[in-house]
């Protein structure tokens, strides 16, 4: 019988922790940046907006990387999604699934 019990106790507690992290990531930009963020980290090694030859960042405009073509963490590229997610918003347009359909 105790095992019964702590068993679901066990698992209530799971479902309480389980919807804590649920909670956390409740910012729908927020968790379509990330969404957004790991579908290009699926498509590209490096960013899809550096130039290789001149090292330079086409979002920036005229400005050097200053990360080597990598974006994870760049806060360029993430201030870039972020305004794509604004434009979509504003536009009432649905949000892009992949990154390959934003750019």
């Amino acid at each position: 019988m105790s095992t019964q019990r702590d068993a679901k106790v066990f698992n209530e507690e799971a479902l309480e922790r389980l919807v804590k992290v649920e909670k956390k990531d409740e910012d729908p930009k927020r968790s379509w940046i990330n969404k957004m963020m790991q579908s290009a980290r699926l498509h590209y090694k490096k960013c899809p907006y550096y130039d290789h030859k001149t090292k330079m960042c086409f979002i920036a405009l005229g400005e050097k990387c200053n990360r080597d073509g990598r974006f994870d963490g760049c806060q360029v590229f993430i201030e870039f999604i972020e305004a794509k997610y604004d434009d979509y918003v504003k536009r009432n347009a649905p949000l892009p699934v992949d990154f390959l359909d934003l750019v």
